[in-house]
């Protein structure tokens, strides 16, 4: 498979080379203008983008807003070919990214594999790595680079690395002012403003939103804001900022496809329900100590909150009467053979079951009646988790272009701190499923709105922890002109991650521990200006990631977690460590009366004890485990052009998303699982939730000057559902959806702009995976569950309005 699929890239490249040959003579003759970016995270002078040796991609202010949307997801999503989208959280502004097959997600549960920084800040959570994108205003975003191939941005760096660069009033002058209404509700707004005054600058950028949402109890609220104040001269530039973002989403996530077919805003049950808040203080600067000497630096303290709310149905039943808890709830006991920690007398323990208790850790009856009132009962429970983490850090690096031999040469040294401290708390409430799936507090049931645990820790138990994660790193990365066309980099980063876990309430002990990882990840690879207009680039690298303090507290299949809640025991996880080969062909060109920009590339990561999060036998609840080894390769291919009237853009990706190795996953819910609740995987399965074939394109044309109309369409092939790692049931199926957007500018600074999102109204979905349809079975709902699928359904038909006013 491996040799078929290396000789289907190269002939795709060859193919993307001949293409771009037959690029005019006379274009050739015109030399294109150098694009420099700065290829670490912190803004330094740069460096001409055709000496990287790996597939660079940057998107604009203007792609943003030309999206007129207020999620960087969707952006991105829309402009890189490598970016695909999901939604678990079942709201479009909570959605996750992945680019090459790794994930950046809001979702604590999701093994995360993309460094992500803004202005030099790491914006992976301290908890999870999770990446908050509802945090972040999109109108002060000045440009985002997409990064592969480069160890030199730190942990998570796997797939790659997005930075993202603000605006401020050295680049940004003038007052904007926005409003958009339209279909489910939505109304949003934004300003931005910036100026120049002799040698200060300010930058301020706010944004709000309102929307019901088009699914039930799915509604979203959000506010952003912005600030940057400067002072530069000559040799040196400062800036201070600042932001505060709030924001409060139902996250409705998986329903039933039974459900849905009832209808597509049909939710499961709530409630569902996340609140983020997040204040953000930093300096940065930079000082050229000489002609070709500089310095970069900066300082931040990030201050994030997060309350969630999650409704479930609860995994319970009537203690046996062979145990001691007879006519008492218990943890229900659904007949899966337990995992190979439950022997001897925890195999024992297990068939008598777990008692539930309660606050004042007493066993709960069963409601008063005849007979087995408890299996009559629709239990569910209101599980809430509360997490503050607070995060400082700062980063220094030192830039120099002075020649060597008289070649080019660019050499940067730096290095990083960033250090968060968490205080996580979780707990599970009693309560009882309505026939709306709505999970309420009936007094009428014992134990009904009680705090609960169970003995022995599993499936329900309050925890209070504290955590510290300490992240170090020094990196040196040197482009060397061989010739003026011939270009060799060298380089590497040395991580070192100290994360330390306490248990706060006493009752998990075996949560307490410290916990030290370390690597030096090289970087090498070449490039060569074939023509002012074509470039060919290679390189090897390697990175790593440590695993969080949430996946070290939830790592244990004998005691499962609710994934992105409770954490319950701590055997220990190894760091991935990832191997990334990467080669292709790019360049920009005069075209026509515009500008032609392209880019072809093949890569391979093979990602060696990767983390992957499992499904338990209990429902709802999950773990983290390191597995031997995993691979992601494909192709990426892309062009733009642009011209006074024209605006054309067009992408391909082609993932292969592998398992490369031979054992069982746990699985439960799968319809196929076997009786131990695994699927059989062997080396060569794909990957769940990574779609192989993506295709985006989209086309703007100025219909005179002040009227423009365009469109976007984007293709996405079929996905496995999470959850079958032995690639055995149904896929999730492809879907293509087409939007339209227009705009007229009235005068020099009124712009009315019109959007209409999926045009034919497509019923398509973002994300599958299964679930255990018993335990809702006893609410009262109006067809029987029978299939264990659930998917997070595609938005529908929307049109939106809106005035832009620009002074």
């Amino acid at each position: 498979m491996g040799i078929r699929f290396l000789s289907q890239a190269r002939r795709a490249l060859l193919s993307a080379g001949a293409l771009l040959i037959a690029v005019p003579a006379a274009a050739q003759e015109q030399l294109p203008e150098i694009q420099v970016i700065s290829n670490t995270p912190i803004q330094g002078p740069g460096i001409d983008r055709d000496k990287i040796p790996s597939l660079t991609s940057t998107v604009t202010a203007e792609d943003f807003q030309r999206s007129t949307s207020q999620n960087v997801t969707d952006t991105l999503f829309q402009r890189v070919p490598g970016v695909s989208l999901s939604d678990p959280n079942g709201n479009g502004a909570q959605q996750e990214i992945r680019y090459r097959g790794f994930a950046a997600s809001p979702l604590q549960g999701t093994p995360q594999g993309l460094a992500v920084y803004m202005n030099g800040i790491r914006l992976n959570e301290s908890f999870g790595d999770t990446v908050n994108w509802d945090l972040i205003p999109t109108n002060a975003i000045a440009r985002a680079d997409i990064f592969t191939n480069n160890p030199v941005f730190g942990l998570n760096a796997l797939g790659g690395a997005i930075s993202l660069q603000t605006k401020n009033g050295f680049t940004y002058q003038g007052l904007e002012v926005e409003g958009q209404g339209g279909s489910f509700g939505r109304g949003q707004g934004g300003l931005q403003y910036g100026a120049e005054m002799g040698n200060w600058g300010v930058y301020i950028a706010a944004q709000g939103l309102t929307d019901d949402g088009w699914r039930r109890q799915s509604p979203a609220k959000l506010g952003r804001f912005f600030g940057d104040i400067g002072w530069r001269d000559d040799r040196a530039e400062l800036h201070f900022y600042g932001a505060v973002s709030s924001s409060s989403f139902g996250v409705a996530a998986a329903t039933p496809v039974q459900l849905l077919a009832l209808g597509r805003d049909q939710i499961y049950t709530t409630p569902q329900t996340t609140d983020n808040k997040m204040a953000l203080v930093g300096v940065n600067g930079k000082y050229a100590v000489t002609d070709t000497w500089s310095l970069q630096g900066n300082l931040y303290g990030r201050f994030f909150r997060q309350d969630h709310v999650d409704g479930n149905a609860a995994e319970v039943e009537r203690c046996s009467n062979s145990s001691s808890f007879a006519g008492r709830l218990c943890l229900e006991d659904d007949g899966f053979p337990r995992p190979a920690p439950f022997t001897g007398a925890a195999a024992l323990a297990f068939r008598n079951q777990f008692a539930i208790l309660n606050a004042a850790n007493q066993p709960i009856p069963c409601p008063p009646g005849a007979g087995n009132t408890c299996a009559t009962v629709p239990y569910g429970t209101i599980d809430r988790t509360n997490t503050k983490s607070d995060t400082y850090g700062g980063s220094l690096q030192a830039t120099n272009d002075d020649k060597i031999f008289s070649h080019g040469n660019h050499f940067v040294v730096g290095g990083s701190v960033d250090r968060g401290a968490t205080n996580f708390a979780a707990t599970s409430t009693l309560g009882f499923i309505n026939p709306d799936l709505a999970i309420t507090v009936n007094p009428a049931i014992p134990g009904n709105g009680s705090v609960i645990h169970t003995l022995g820790n599993v499936g329900y138990t309050p925890v209070t922890i504290d955590t510290t994660n300490t992240y170090y790193g020094l990196y040196v990365t040197d482009t060397f002109d061989i010739t003026d066309k011939f270009a060799a980099t060298a380089g590497g980063r040395y991580n070192v991650a100290r994360i330390g876990i306490r248990d706060v309430l006493g009752t998990s002990p075996d949560l307490n521990g410290d916990h030290s990882f370390s690597r030096f990840n090289p970087v090498v690879g070449l490039t060569y200006k074939i023509a002012p207009w074509i470039t060919v680039y290679g390189g090897y690298s390697e990175s790593n990631r440590a695993p969080t303090p949430l996946e070290l507290g939830c790592s244990n299949p004998a005691k499962p977690c609710l994934l992105e809640n409770f954490l319950v025991s701590d055997p220990p996880l190894q760091q991935v460590v990832g191997h990334t080969y990467e080669a292709g062909l790019r360049g920009t060109s005069p075209f026509a009366d515009g500008r032609l920009e392209w880019k072809a590339g093949w890569f391979r990561t093979d990602s060696k004890n990767d983390i992957v999060s499992l499904a338990s036998f209990i429902q709802g609840r999950g773990y983290y485990q390191n597995v031997p080894e995993t691979r992601r390769q494909g192709i990426e291919l892309g062009a733009e052009y642009k011209s006074q009237r024209w605006l054309a853009y067009a992408g391909y990706s082609y993932i292969d998303a592998t398992y490369r190795f031979d054992g069982d996953l746990a699985s439960p819910n799968n319809p196929l699982a076997d009786a131990s609740g695994n699927v059989r995987v062997t080396s060569g399965n794909r990957i769940p939730g990574i779609p192989q074939h993506q295709f985006k394109a989209g086309l703007d044309y100025w219909i005179t000057p002040q009227w423009k109309l365009g469109g976007d369409v984007v293709a996405v092939g079929k996905r496995l559902y999470v959850g079958d790692d032995g690639n055995q049931n149904p896929l999730l199926p492809s879907y293509a959806v087409v939007n339209l957007h227009t705009s007229f500018e009235v005068s020099r600074n009124v712009t009315l702009f019109g959007v209409v999102n999926n045009l034919f109204n497509k019923q398509y979905s973002l994300f599958g995976t299964y679930f255990g349809p018993d335990g809702t079975a006893k609410a009262g709902l109006p067809i029987a569950l029978t299939d264990q699928r659930t998917e997070v359904p595609g938005s529908p038909f929307a049109i939106y309005g809106g005035i832009r006013v620009k002074l």
